[in-house]
């Protein structure tokens, strides 16, 4: 009586746990159920939060749920990172992550910080995002020869905006300052869209921006282009030269974008994230506006996307040390 029991018991948890087991699948297969939400570290009308609504509208025609944009601004983005390591890992909750949240804050920021490696669990590389020199358009110099004689001929009359501390604008001001041998003040924001209003309005002199953020200002004359700051021209803007050919060779500052989940997020939850985020910059219309923006479509896998950040962690930290770059 006894061994018929245990067997009855042995028998009914193997079959409780046979039925969970099977469960899981079953509830990966059904996501999303409900809106997903993208926290963008920055505020709004930077290229990161551009890039996220363009993507996450696209994705959730995908994905058959509403896709929602939350501005999360500050700290160079580390505010937005630590709220989405902290969210639920159900994959309702993902960061838009940006060379700052996972390369650059790493090395500069003081204080308790999202763990870009332990904390969050790769989704994929969406976009890499070349960045530009802009000025206002009263701004006494239409070349980068003739920027370098402006700043050189007057030592720190001049200021450039970013969108915060440590941030690739920052990084790519001192940069500049460094290569060139000039001296300018920085004026930190909390997002591009503010502080390209600035630029835009005569308030601070020029901005090392993200292209796709500037492109329609630079389009419409709100500021003027001095030069893209990557190796290649931008097939978006063919006759903005490049600094490395124009007089600073070696000059290159960009950013990039990539969705990340919470650490413990299931993997099936994780793939079906990727399959809609890779599905939805391959979209025609999405690469149009895209590529308009002069943001350039990527594309990974989770493990692609892991490795990448861990060589962006050990060149940039080197340079935003260097720079001396620390947020409170």
């Amino acid at each position: 009586m006894m061994q018929q029991g245990l067997t009855r018991r042995t028998v009914l948890a193997a079959s409780l746990m046979t039925a969970m087991l099977g469960a899981a699948p079953v509830l990966a297969q059904g996501f999303p159920t409900r809106p997903i939400t993208i926290v963008v570290p920055f505020a709004p009308g930077g290229s990161t939060d551009i890039v996220a609504r363009i993507i996450g509208h696209k994705m959730g025609e995908i994905l058959g749920q509403n896709v929602i944009v939350d501005n999360r601004a500050g700290a160079g983005g580390s505010i937005g990172s630590v709220l989405v390591s902290k969210a639920a890992p159900d994959g309702y909750t993902i960061l838009m992550g940006t060379i700052s949240t996972h390369a650059i804050n790493p090395a500069v920021l003081v204080g308790k910080q999202a763990d870009p490696i332990k904390d969050f669990a790769p989704i994929s590389l969406l976009v890499s995002v070349p960045s530009v020199l802009v000025v206002t358009k009263d701004f006494p110099a239409k070349t980068v020869k003739e920027v370098i004689e402006v700043l050189k001929a007057n030592p720190d009359k001049y200021s450039y905006a970013s969108s915060g501390v440590a941030t690739p604008q920052h990084l790519g001001g001192e940069l500049f300052k460094t290569m060139t041998g000039t001296q300018m003040q920085h004026i930190p924001y909390k997002g591009g869209g503010p502080a390209l209003h600035d630029v835009v309005s005569g308030k601070v002199a020029m901005m090392f921006d993200n292209l796709p953020s500037s492109a329609e200002m630079i389009r419409s004359g709100g500021v003027r282009a001095i030069g893209i700051l990557v190796k290649k021209r931008s097939p978006a803007f063919p006759d903005m030269p490049t600094l490395d050919e124009s007089g600073v060779p070696g000059f290159e500052n960009y950013s990039w974008n990539a969705f990340f989940a919470p650490a413990g997020t299931p993997k099936d939850v994780v793939a079906k994230l990727n399959e809609a985020a890779n599905k939805a910059i391959k979209d025609p219309a999405v690469e149009k506006k895209l590529a308009d923006l002069s943001a350039v479509t990527v594309g990974s896998t989770p493990e692609e996307l892991s490795e990448y950040v861990k060589k962006e962690l050990a060149k940039w930290g080197t340079i935003a040390k260097a720079a001396g770059a620390k947020i409170e």
